[in-house]
């Protein structure tokens, strides 16, 4: 058995694909397909169960293939201590963040980041919580922020604060009149959510469940930003994170109304494998995070 051997399996499990997997190890379709041939036959078991159209793990194979996952990260760590002389703050740190709350919380905390640890560039990668958290137990994201509730069995949890949902309505609408609304008030309104993918999306329908029971007058929209432009436009209303709409306090178009009290929230969280081994890499990413002084942050 060879670490390339393990990098291989690996990435076959991840790209279902021989080809893709052998590009993205930068060797040849056959090189590799040996490679895997040989382990397979030094184990005396079959990892993968190939066809003409797809191919699967077998139950031994998911197995080995989680395994082979730790040993390539630890043997990473190995390469680390060795490049950056044991020093955490040294080198770039994958960082996976929600589309909900990428463009409004990076543009603050990288300034601050790179005054305290000026040799740890982020390598910074968006997406749904789902896909964030298949990337970071397989070890290509270290660290994430997320929306709660993320309970995931070896990451490491650590509240960091909580913001208030807003609704965004056209600056003609009648509610722009309004200091607050009842979420009840929206089942009479076209409503614009993100794509059901989003957490925010399931968090808005958890609590204006309304809007599940009036699916037919709700859009869908792929970002926030999109969304913010069909409001203005006229097309309807929507629920944003009080983040996304600090930015634009100016735009004639828009008006943010706040719900009545009590108003709904989410908290968000830095999350890590519990094996990551730069924990004080994590503490400065959350020292930068608790600088941030702005009014949608309530720091916990």
């Amino acid at each position: 058995m060879t670490l390339n051997e393990f990098r291989y399996v690996v990435a076959v499990a991840q790209e279902r694909n021989f080809r893709r997997a052998a590009e993205r190890c930068f060797v040849s379709q056959p090189a590799l397909s040996v490679a895997i041939q040989k382990l397979e036959e030094e184990l005396g078991i079959q990892i993968f169960e190939r066809s003409k159209t797809e191919i699967t793990l077998t139950v031994v194979g998911n197995l080995i293939i989680e395994q082979a996952q730790r040993v390539l990260e630890e043997a990473a760590k190995v390469k680390l201590l060795a490049k950056e002389g044991n020093n955490p703050l040294i080198g770039p740190i994958k960082l996976g963040v929600i589309f909900t709350v990428g463009p409004y919380l990076l543009p603050r905390i990288i300034p601050i980041l790179i005054k305290l640890a000026p040799g740890m560039p982020l390598d910074i990668e968006e997406g749904l919580t789902a896909n964030i958290e298949q990337h970071l137990r397989n070890g290509n994201l270290d660290v994430a922020i997320m929306a709660l509730p993320f309970d995931v069995p070896g990451i490491i949890t650590e509240q960091l604060y909580d913001e208030v949902f807003k609704v965004v309505v056209p600056s003609v609408h009648p509610w722009a009149r309004m200091k607050s609304l009842r979420s009840s008030m929206l089942a009479k309104e076209k409503v614009l959510l993100l794509d059901s993918g989003h957490c925010f999306s399931n968090q808005v329908t958890e609590f204006c469940p309304e809007l599940s029971r009036h699916s037919q007058d709700t859009v869908q929209g792929n970002s926030l930003e999109t969304i913010r432009n069909m409001v203005a436009s006229g097309l309807g209303v929507t629920v944003m994170p009080a983040c996304a709409t600090n930015p634009y306090p100016g735009n004639k178009l828009l008006h943010v109304v706040s719900f009545t009290s009590p108003e709904p929230s989410r908290r968000i969280a830095i999350v890590w494998r519990k094996s990551f081994s730069r924990q004080h890499a994590i503490d400065v990413i959350k020292k930068a995070i608790h600088k941030v002084k702005v009014p949608w942050m309530k720091q916990i």
